[in-house]
């Protein structure tokens, strides 16, 4: 892998340069050998920052890492590309994998069977065909279409004890119980000793009836 260092504070030691090359013979095992490095030192106030950039044929890749000496910048910018690298690879590989959409195969569409030419009507040989040899008549059916008859539902009566408030209550209370009940019908007693039917219309609406 090519490697392009640039130090703008200072200069390159060869044991830094050292970490760097066995940083990027790691990554190029990934990315492969043809891929170029790009590393820059820096300074800012106390922390030493390491720029890392990694140009592969299709994929950049970039890191930074700042600590207290170029070292360990240095590591943690290639710890940093490698993981990105290692994910890159993986993400391509599943991508190989999973098959072209040109070579899925695909349920062939079904057939259907073509219509049968109409058979000619056998027509009585005594009847006399006409001049110039003009078509002779044919008999029409008549089809008649009746509306489909609708479906006549069974009524399923079903015991709800549940519809029935076992204590007086007031409008107000019979509402809160018919929603903790989660029904659409309630019948209750005033504390006046009144009978109610509480139910729901078809529009959301309760609606209260009251029963002499």
């Amino acid at each position: 892998m090519e490697v392009e260092f640039t130090a703008r504070q200072g200069r390159i030691s060869k044991a830094l340069r050292a970490q760097a090359e066995e940083g990027m013979n790691r990554i190029a095992r990934i990315m492969g050998r043809t891929a170029r490095a790009s590393i820059i030192l820096g300074a800012q106030r106390h922390l030493q920052i390491v720029e890392l950039t990694l140009q592969a044929r299709l994929q950049t890749i970039v890191a930074t890492g700042k600590a207290a000496t170029l070292e360990s910048a240095l590591r943690q910018a290639v710890a940093h590309a490698e993981h990105q690298a290692l994910r890159y690879r993986d993400r391509h590989l599943v991508k190989k994998r999973l098959p072209k959409e040109e070579k899925v195969l695909t349920a062939l569409p079904v057939a259907r069977p073509k219509a049968r030419a109409a058979e000619p009507v056998a027509e009585p040989e005594d009847r006399p065909s006409g001049n110039n040899g003009a078509a002779r008549a044919r008999a029409s059916i008549p089809v008649h279409s009746f509306p489909p008859r609708a479906a006549i539902v069974e009524p399923h009566v079903v015991a709800a004890g549940e519809a029935i408030a076992l204590k007086p209550m007031t409008v107000e209370e019979a509402v809160k119980e018919a929603e903790f009940r989660d029904r659409d019908l309630l019948v209750f007693r005033s504390p006046a000793g009144e009978l109610f039917v509480l139910h729901r219309r078809r529009d959301g609406q309760m609606e209260l009836v009251e029963i002499p």
